[in-house]
């Protein structure tokens, strides 16, 4: 990947990076294990990110 990206991309890519979490512990309490995993979650060898 380049080393130079806009702002713009950075910021794109830091948010997926944010969404690419798991679930915390606290909400799967709260839920009593209904919400376990986040569908959102990804890994970086199998999937893209579309940013642009």
């Amino acid at each position: 990947m380049a080393a130079r990206k806009n702002t713009s991309r950075k910021k794109r890519l830091m948010k997926r990076t944010r969404q690419n979490r798991p679930v915390p512990a606290w909400v799967v309490i709260r839920t009593n294990r209904k919400v376990r995993t986040n569908p959102k979650r990804r890994l970086w060898r199998r999937s893209d990110v579309n940013v642009g």
